[in-house]
C-alpha cells in the first residue's frame, strides 16, 4: 500500500537533531507513512546514531537511512525527492519536529478529492525548545488563508515544514541558491489545482537556519527568484514594500525578538 506521506529528514552534523525528528515521527498517531532520513556523510556519529534507532525500534512504517556525500543542502532535499514514493512529500528537517502526536492524521482529515497540497502554520522555538509563536505571529511574513503561487510575491508567506505537495507536482530544486525553497513552493503552487488550508500548526522548527547565517546573499538569491516568477517592475515595487515592512518590523519588535 502506498504510504500516505513521505516524510524526509536531512541532517548534517547533528546526530541530537536527528534522533529528536526521528521520535516526533515514531510517535504519530498515524502511520502509514514513510521517514527518509539523507545524510551528508557527517564524520561525528549522526548516521551511526540514527541506524542504531532505526535497528532498536520495531517501526510499523518504512524508515531508511542514507549516508554519503552531497553538494548541499538542496542537493539532499532533492535526493529525498526522488526517493519518495508518498502521496505527499513533508520535509521535516533535523531539528524540526511535528507539532503534535496527531498532527498528520489531522492534516489527512482535511484533504479532498482534488487537494494537491496541504499547508499550515508552524511554530518557532528556541535552543530549548521553547514556543517563541507562530511564524505569522513573530515575522513580517504571515500565512494566508488561502495560499496561491501570487501569495509569495513578497517572500516566503509559507515554510517548507508548513507545507505538503502531491509528489507529481513537486520538482527538484534549483542549485546554488539560498532561495531555492520560494522558488520550489512557487513552481508546486502553480501546478496545484487545489491547496488545503489545514488550520493548525504542523510542525516546530528552531529559528535561525543558513539563509540567516548568509543573510545578504540570501536577499540576492530572493530577488532573483521572484523577479523569475513576477516580473522586473512588479518585483521591484514588492521589493520596496519587502524593505519598508522590514524597517517597520525593527522599529516594532525589540532587537532580541526579530526574526
Amino acid at each position: 500500500m502506498q504510504a500516505d506521506i513521505s516524510i524526509i529528514t536531512v541532517v548534517f552534523k547533528d546526530a541530537a537533531g536527528a534522533l529528536l525528528t526521528c521520535e516526533s515521527v515514531a510517535t504519530q498517531t498515524h502511520q502509514n507513512i514513510e521517514h527518509i532520513i539523507i545524510d551528508g556523510a557527517s564524520p561525528d556519529t549522526t548516521a551511526a546514531d540514527v541506524q542504531a534507532f532505526i535497528d532498536e525500534r520495531d517501526l510499523p512504517y518504512s524508515i531508511r537511512l542514507i549516508s554519503e556525500p552531497d553538494n548541499g543542502l538542496y542537493d539532499a532535499m532533492n535526493k529525498g525527492i526522488r526517493m519518495a514514493t508518498g502521496r505527499y512529500i513533508w520535509f521535516v528537517n533535523a531539528g524540526d519536529t511535528i507539532h503534535a502526536h496527531d498532527t498528520i492524521e489531522q492534516m489527512l482529515a482535511a484533504e479532498t478529492h482534488e487537494t494537491d497540497i496541504l499547508f499550515g502554520e508552524v511554530m518557532m522555538v528556541d535552543a530549548e525548545r521553547k514556543p517563541i509563536g507562530t511564524r505569522s505571529e513573530i515575522t513580517t511574513q504571515v500565512l494566508p488563508k488561502q495560499l496561491m503561487w501570487r501569495s509569495l510575491n513578497k517572500g516566503m508567506t509559507v515554510s517548507h515544514q508548513g507545507f505538503l505537495p502531491k509528489v507529481e507536482i513537486a520538482p527538484e530544486y534549483i542549485a546554488d541558491n539560498l532561495c531555492a525553497d520560494i522558488d520550489w513552493v512557487i513552481k508546486c503552487l502553480k501546478a496545484s489545482k487545489q491547496n488545503t488550508n489545514v488550520e493548525r500548526v504542523l510542525a516546530d522548527f528552531q529559528v535561525g537556519g543558513l539563509s540567516r547565517q548568509r543573510h545578504k546573499q540570501s536577499l540576492k538569491n530572493r530577488y532573483a527568484v521572484l523577479k523569475e516568477h513576477y516580473g522586473f517592475l512588479p518585483n521591484l515595487w514588492n521589493h520596496v514594500i519587502i524593505i519598508m515592512r522590514a524597517a517597520w518590523h525593527r522599529i516594532t519588535r525589540p532587537a532580541d525578538k526579530r526574526y
